[in-house]
């Protein structure tokens, strides 16, 4: 595989254009960038994992410590934070600095698009999800109750520091969900950049060189589709491809089973049901599963019936009526959402790939 070149850039918003910057000295880019006033929010795990980086900044600032999880993320469970901010005089000249995954982004993100109606905050993602997905794109969510994501808006980071160092401490399984995630990107993208994940796999867990070029490629990739259309009325919703029977599996199993490796099942689902209805080759699918195999090793749908998924799917936001939106692959980069009627056939599909194909 050819070295990739990587480079810092910005990306247009119609919030406010921000940046990405990829960093081998995460505390030296705090220094540049800290104030007096600023507050942390900081996931307690990695606090834990890289205190000699961030117990200076935690000494001199304000912080609140997240424990990760859907119960911070939620309407009643960023109250305190909030409260926090406000009664330690955080102002709206101030800036947030977010470290952590993807819950610690959720949570960072939304409050900054509503406190004061919007303030400045600073993203430094810790997970291979949010430093090659969930980092770019402006979206906000929060629970409600046990809804999953059910409020939210577009509020992007004003700059994003990516360190691949973070990931050495990921534990095999938040590895897999990373790429899981990272690879419905590629392979919207091109069968070449697929081909050059495919044949990384069993590099990029000890190269931090490629593992940096793989997110650097999903991230660009991403930035095409948001630039587009980031209020993710068109085209942007391509990105879903995977993510209507990922979801669902998630719900289901109660988020046993980890996003991105339940995206990974979720697009060879969607590249199954394409075969079926005569949109994808099946030559593609099963070169495409060969490698999702690796990254769901381990994990089953036993306990999943068809009736189980089809009530979860059924709600999607895609969805029209009782037809499902489906994200369909029609081949290396390039895919339709196909309303799909949830009749016999779409059962028996279903049927035979949770007996059959996994």
């Amino acid at each position: 595989m050819e070295d990739i070149q990587i480079f810092d850039f910005e990306i247009k918003s119609k919030v406010h254009n921000y940046s990405v910057y990829f960093k081998e000295n995460i505390k030296e880019s705090l220094l540049a960038e800290v104030e007096e006033g600023d507050f942390f929010i900081i996931d307690s795990n990695i606090r834990k994992l890289y205190g000699e980086i961030f117990n200076d900044f935690l000494l001199k600032y304000n912080f609140y410590e997240v424990e990760a999880n859907e119960g911070i993320k939620s309407y009643k469970g960023i109250i305190p934070l909030i409260d926090t901010l406000i009664r330690n005089g955080f102002k709206k000249n101030n800036k947030l600095f977010s470290i952590g995954g993807g819950i610690t982004q959720d949570v960072t993100s939304f409050i900054s698009s509503v406190l004061y109606r919007g303030v400045k905050w600073v993203f430094i993602p810790t997970s291979l999800l949010a430093q090659g997905d969930s980092c770019i794109g402006s979206k906000t969510s929060i629970n409600f109750d046990e809804f999953k994501n059910q409020i939210g808006g577009f509020y992007p980071p004003n700059k994003i520091f990516i360190d691949v160092n973070f990931l050495k401490s990921l534990p095999k399984a938040d590895f897999n969900s990373g790429l899981g995630e990272l690879c419905h990107y590629i392979i919207l993208s091109s069968k070449r950049d697929f081909d050059m994940v495919k044949e990384s796999y069993d590099l990029v867990i000890n190269d931090r060189k490629k593992l940096k070029e793989i997110i650097y490629t999903s991230l660009n990739i991403k930035k095409g589709y948001i630039e587009e259309d980031e209020y993710d009325t068109g085209i942007r919703q391509l990105l879903n491809y995977g993510h209507s029977f990922g979801h669902a599996i998630e719900s289901i199993t109660n988020y046993k089973i980890p996003h991105g490796i339940a995206v990974a099942i979720g697009m060879d689902m969607a590249n199954y049901v394409s075969v079926q209805y005569g949109l994808l080759d099946l030559s593609t699918r099963n070169y495409i599963k060969e490698f999702l195999k690796k990254i769901w090793y381990g994990y089953s749908l036993e306990n999943i019936t068809v009736q189980t998924l089809l009530h979860a799917l059924s709600k999607d936001k895609k969805n029209v009526g009782v037809n499902l939106g489906l994200i369909l692959l029609l081949d290396f980069g390039k895919a339709e959402k196909k309303i799909i009627p949830p009749d016999e056939n779409l059962v028996n599909y279903l049927e035979n790939y949770l007996n059959e194909e996994l």
